[in-house]
């Protein structure tokens, strides 16, 4: 069953509860261990929190522009991305500020790293610089990761405030090796395993990378998790696959990581292993042919996906953004048992209902609780919809 979660639908601003409220260019959510779903409503400047019930109020944020501080007295501009850790603090990627900023569960707004000034230095807090951050993600420990996407670099902040290049030369360009000398090309977008590596889509470079953890920068090791650069479409194994513009990444429990290779209109998965050459990237779903069918692995297409996730039993959940349809792709071992289905959407419009009477507007985020209610940001219908399981 597709409702709204909230949002009238009316390019604007206001909290209130479910469809009496307003978004503008909603784009990064998360999720935390209370069922709370929390938007980066990126035009408005605003982090929104959205209760169970469908309450909406404004978390943080008011004008464009920036300043710490509690609730609507804070400022944001155009943030982008966010996190939610184990205590519910949120992250957030605050893109044009060129800062992080956390929020606590009370609303107060803080300044976790960054100058403002577009750049880069590390350092403790605000003397640190950044430059666009787009992606951020956060570990057991909470470690905060940021792709750093101007500077070429993946950073990490922990919770003490230290900011530190966690890999990347800052020149744009390709290499791996110890974290002093890896190269990225505008990465996107990063993920974190249960073990502390780092998956990152590295956007321009056609590539995803993985880095390992380590307390030491030149002891981490910075590798092409899958891709050889070159634009493409080609399975096998992980440095003679080829990707293109790879954006979104999720990492399930396994190891095994999922990647929407948008421009190829497929969903892609890298299968873990010690050595390159044993890791397999597969398609595991979709045709490359840009369309909307059904089907079984490589019968299946898309249509420009963004979004992915995965849940705790293997599925994975794709904002199919250009047909404007969520998708549900089933776990097997073979591409053809995989069932791809569309969870919920029709063509481009707005209605709530059951599965295909529900209709999207290019939904770009995609997010599932514990409970199995998979969250969408529908971004041109500027609302927040929740998809719940067929058995509730």
């Amino acid at each position: 069953m597709v409702s709204t979660f909230a949002g009238s639908g009316t390019k604007g601003f206001a909290d209130g509860t479910a469809t009496t409220a307003q978004f503008y260019s909603p784009t990064g959510m998360a999720v935390d261990s209370e069922g709370n779903v929390y938007v980066a409503d990126r035009e408005n400047h605003r982090i929104r929190r959205i209760t169970p019930a469908g309450v909406v109020s404004t978390l943080a944020g008011s004008t464009e522009g920036f300043a710490d501080g509690t609730g609507t007295a804070a400022q944001f501009n155009h943030p982008f991305d966010l996190a939610v850790d184990s205590s519910d603090n949120v992250y957030v990627a605050d893109t044009h500020n060129h800062r992080i900023r956390r929020i606590t569960p009370a609303g107060v707004v803080s300044t976790l790293a960054g100058s403002g000034t577009k750049g880069f230095a590390d350092g403790i807090d605000t003397e640190a610089q950044f430059y666009g951050p787009t992606g951020v993600t956060v570990d057991s420990s909470g470690n905060v990761y940021v792709a750093d996407h101007g500077n070429n670099r993946i950073r990490r902040i922990t919770p003490a405030g230290v900011v530190s290049t966690f890999a990347g030369t800052g020149t744009e360009g390709f290499a791996n090796g110890a974290g002093t000398e890896a190269q990225f090309y505008h990465p996107s977008e990063v993920a974190v395993d249960s073990s502390g590596n780092v998956y990152v889509a590295d956007a321009d470079n056609n590539r995803i990378r993985k880095i390992t953890p380590a307390d030491r920068i030149e002891d981490r090791v910075v590798s092409t998790f899958g891709g050889s650069g070159t634009e493409g479409s080609g399975n096998g194994i992980g440095n003679t696959a080829q990707f293109n513009f790879p954006g979104g990444v999720a990492v399930d429990s396994s190891g095994n990581v999922y990647v929407v290779d948008s421009v190829n209109n497929r969903i892609r998965k890298i299968t873990p292993a010690d050595r390159i050459e044993d890791k397999v990237v597969s398609t595991f779903a979709g045709s490359g042919t840009e369309g909307s069918g059904n089907g079984t692995g490589t019968a299946a297409q898309f249509h420009g996906p963004l979004g992915v996730a995965v849940d705790s039993s293997g599925n994975v959940y794709v904002a199919d953004s250009a047909n404007h349809r969520i998708r549900k792709i089933t776990p097997a071992d073979r591409i053809e048992d995989r069932v791809v289905s569309t969870l919920a959407g029709s063509t481009a419009g707005f209605a709530d209902g059951t599965a295909t009477t529900a209709q999207f507007y290019y939904p770009t985020g995609v997010a599932v609780d514990s409970s199995g209610n998979v969250y969408v940001t529908d971004f041109d219908n500027r609302r927040i919809r929740k998809i719940t399981p067929a058995d509730k």
